[in-house]
C-alpha cells in the first residue's frame, strides 16, 4: 500500500515581534504617535483598551496600564528599534512634530530626545512613559560607565559625559562629569581635549537652559590657541552648540500670524 509522508513543521526564521506596551490614555497616545506619522491599524477602548499602530515596518501595540503605573518615572515599558542609520529617523520625526504642533516636543512628556552628529541612538518617550529607542546596528556593544578604561584624564571624562548624555539622557550628570574632569585635568590636558570638553560642556549648558555658563564657555573656547589643522578636525565639536541653539529654537512654537512682523519665516 502507498505511504504518505508527513511533512514535519519547521521553524522558518521569519518571526515578527510586536511589543505590547502599557497605555494610561488612549487619546494622548494616539495623538502623539499619529503626530509622528504612525497609522492606526486597530483601535478599541471598550470593553477593554487595545491600540495598534504602524510606521514603516515598525508596529507598536498598547493595552491598559496597571493602576499603580506612574508615567512620570518613564520606565513604564519600551522596545529597541534597530536601524542602519538613526539620523534619518530622527529627522523624519522632528519634521513631523513641527508640522503638527509648530514645534518639536523636546522637553516634558511626550518628547523626542535630541540628536548630534555621530550619535548612535535617540528615544521617543510617549505620554505613558514608554521609551522607544532607535539604535544604530553597528553601535558598540560594550558601554563603560565612568569612561573607557582605554582613556585617561580629561579624555576619559569626555567619554563618560558622552555615555551619560546619549545613553542615559542625563544632561545634568554629563555636565557634572565634565565639570569634575575640567577641574582636575584641564591644566595638563592636550588643547584638543580641552576644546572637546569645553564644547561638550557648552552644548550641555544650552540644553540645560544655563545661558550664563554657556556664554562664559564660548568665550573661553574662543581664547584657546588651536592650530588650524586641529580646528578642522574638531569642526563638529565647535559647531555643536550652534546646532543645539538651532534645535532648541525649533522646539519653540511659531508665533501666531498676528504676532509676526514681515513675511512668514520659512521652515527648515
Amino acid at each position: 500500500m502507498p505511504t504518505h509522508a508527513t511533512k514535519a513543521a519547521v521553524i522558518s526564521g521569519k518571526e515578527t515581534t510586536v511589543p505590547l506596551l502599557p497605555c494610561v490614555s488612549a487619546d494622548e497616545t494616539l495623538a502623539f504617535y499619529q503626530a509622528l506619522g504612525f497609522a492606526v491599524t486597530y483601535q478599541m477602548t471598550k470593553p477593554y483598551l487595545y491600540l495598534a499602530l504602524r510606521w514603516s515596518d515598525i508596529e507598536l501595540h498598547f493595552g491598559k496600564g496597571a493602576k499603580s503605573l506612574d508615567p512620570s518615572e518613564e520606565n513604564s515599558g519600551g522596545c529597541l528599534v534597530m536601524v542602519d542609520s538613526v539620523e534619518p529617523y530622527h529627522r523624519a520625526f522632528t519634521d513631523a512634530l513641527r508640522a503638527k504642533y509648530g514645534k518639536v516636543l523636546a522637553t516634558g512628556r511626550p518628547r523626542i530626545t535630541r540628536f548630534r552628529p555621530g550619535q548612535s541612538r535617540f528615544s521617543l518617550i510617549d505620554p505613558t512613559g514608554n521609551n522607544i529607542i532607535f539604535i544604530q546596528r553597528d553601535e558598540p556593544e560594550d558601554l563603560e560607565y565612568g569612561g573607557s578604561e582605554k582613556l585617561t584624564g580629561l579624555a576619559k571624562a569626555i567619554d563618560n559625559a558622552r555615555i551619560l548624555r546619549e545613553f542615559k539622557n542625563d544632561d545634568k550628570a554629563a555636565a557634572r562629569a565634565l565639570d569634575i574632569g575640567l577641574a582636575r585635568y584641564e591644566a595638563e590636558a592636550p588643547v584638543v581635549d580641552r576644546v572637546r570638553a569645553l564644547a561638550a560642556r557648552m552644548e550641555l549648558a544650552i540644553a540645560l537652559g544655563d545661558a550664563t555658563t554657556g556664554n562664559a564657555l564660548k568665550q573661553q573656547l574662543q581664547t584657546l590657541p588651536l592650530p588650524e589643522e586641529a580646528r578642522s578636525q574638531l569642526s563638529d565639536e565647535l559647531k555643536a552648540a550652534e546646532r543645539l541653539e538651532d534645535w532648541l529654537a525649533r522646539t519653540k512654537p511659531e508665533p501666531a500670524p498676528s504676532q509676526r512682523t514681515g513675511p512668514p519665516r520659512r521652515r527648515r
